[in-house]
């Protein structure tokens, strides 16, 4: 592993607030490629423009739930908007736009990982319902 490629991961971490497999493996096998598609989503994603962090990161959350990503890639989403100012309330809305366009399967999909992320409770059916 080069110089070079762990200083970049250290670069995608600071900038993102969070570090995927996909680019830990691409910085050790291709790190100018890796670097060459960071730049894209800089440049939507991570640089000031019309959306703040907080609304962009909600947006990534929804549609990585409609795309059913990996739970890891949607949890880091879900962390980043709560650590730029997002509720857990807003996070949830976010998921629920999922319902009507991709249905319950894709929802329950980014519900499950905002439930555990967030720790939300559960409420269990009450002794006389479950007999």
């Amino acid at each position: 592993m080069s110089q070079d490629a762990q200083d970049y991961v250290d670069d995608i971490a600071r900038r993102r607030g969070y570090v995927l497999e996909y680019h830990q493996r691409m910085a050790a096998a291709d790190v100018d490629v890796l670097r060459a598609a960071d730049g894209l989503v800089t440049a939507a994603y991570l640089e000031p423009r019309s959306l703040d962090r907080k609304t962009k990161e909600l947006l990534f959350v929804l549609s990585l739930t409609v795309m059913r990503a990996a739970p890891d890639h949607i949890a880091s989403h879900i962390r980043v908007a709560l650590e730029h100012g997002a509720t857990a309330q807003e996070v949830l809305e976010a998921i629920e736009i999922a319902l009507p366009e991709a249905g319950v399967v894709a929802f329950q999909h980014g519900f499950a990982v905002w439930a555990e992320v967030t720790g939300a409770p559960r409420i269990e059916p009450s002794e006389a319902v479950r007999r």
